[in-house]
């Protein structure tokens, strides 16, 4: 969906549909509702909004605040994780100040979910996710595929192991950002499914013929220069790449039921128990929403009925490890164990 259509869409002037709510999502349990669906918004809401995705969900913000002319969003930005420990800290100081927290990342909102700080989500409103991304308190919003960016004209793809593990024995040059909180949040994840001392004997492995880089962005673009053969990064900074540049000299590759095809998600959660808060979220996962941010920010939809568009790749495509997203919050062994190796 083009950001015109959308932006159009979600502030149409159009009557609302005359659907109760309940009875919309008990009849949308295959796909995702329309924005028209939707009760309107009033009141004051709060919410803490982690940085993400070049102004992407700013736009998708401004357009429920058109749509909701009598509802007073107040946004507090920041960097997901400093928002987390900011929530945690207020609520030990007996205070709250945010209704809602939207983070870019899982880990953060295990964060603030295991202080017993999320509300309870209606089961309306969590059974339209995909399989594997329905959890009671918090609700996923989009996907994010951990990928191996290669140059197809330093490397084949069938040279790139199926297994991350390999990669730490092969005679492959490789970017990695060791800083970037997506590559941490995957390294937990190897640390959950692998243990401590597998996940240091992998780091110390790939630090030998590793070169870093500031962000995954930068990994990406360093592969397409030649600069190494393959990367680690999420999906979306490659496909963000080759919008901009087709010819680009990068594809993706996936290995296969490890940490290095996880699925990370962007989530929201509820802090108050606020039916405008609530009904916040839904609007996140409306068809216009999911396809806005799965054909613009190339994220992947996570409610069922919403497809990706032509080159983004697919849930069914992948096959990612089996594991409950908020533990990747368990950030702070993963950091320790990083400065042991010396890759941080």
């Amino acid at each position: 969906m083009q950001r015109r259509t959308f932006i159009q869409g979600l502030v149409a002037a159009s009557a609302l549909s005359s659907i109760p709510l309940t009875r919309a999502f008990a009849e949308s349990r295959v796909s995702a509702v329309s924005v028209e669906q939707l009760p309107l918004l009033k009141g004051q809401l709060t919410l803490y909004l982690g940085r993400g995705e070049g102004g992407l969900y700013e736009k998708v913000l401004d357009a429920i605040r058109e749509r909701n002319p009598a509802l007073d969003l107040r946004i507090r930005r920041g960097a997901t994780a400093a928002l987390a420990n900011t929530i945690v800290a207020e609520a030990r100081a007996g205070v709250r100040r945010a209704d809602l927290f939207w983070a870019v990342d899982s880990g953060a909102i295990g964060l603030v979910s295991e202080q017993g700080l999320a509300q309870p989500l209606p089961k309306d409103l969590t059974q339209h996710l995909k399989a594997g991304f329905r959890y009671p308190q918090w609700a996923p919003v989009t996907g994010r595929i951990r990928t191996i960016p290669y140059n197809p004209q330093r490397v084949r793809a069938e040279q790139i192991p199926k297994n991350i593990m390999a990669i730490a024995d092969s005679k492959l040059s490789i970017g990695w950002a060791p800083a970037y909180a997506s590559f941490q949040s995957f390294v937990t994840a190897m640390r959950l499914l692998k243990g401590d001392l597998q996940t240091a004997s992998w780091l110390r492995g790939v630090s030998k013929r590793a070169t870093s880089y500031a962000g995954e962005l930068g990994v990406v673009m360093a592969v397409e220069r030649g600069e190494v053969d393959i990367g680690f990064a999420n999906h979306y900074y490659t496909l963000r790449l080759k919008s901009g540049k087709p010819d680009a000299n990068v594809e993706l590759a996936f290995t296969e039921n490890d940490a290095g095809c996880l699925v990370n998600a962007s989530g929201i959660l509820a802090l108050s128990q606020n039916e405008t808060a609530i009904n916040f979220i839904r609007y996140l996962h409306t068809r216009e929403v999911q396809s806005f941010l799965a054909s613009e920010a190339y994220e992947i939809p996570l409610v069922r009925g919403v497809e990706p568009p032509t080159g983004l790749p697919s849930l069914a495509s992948v096959s990612p490890p089996d594991i409950d997203l908020t533990r990747l919050a368990e950030l702070r062994p993963t950091l320790d164990l990083m400065r042991d190796v010396g890759v941080l």
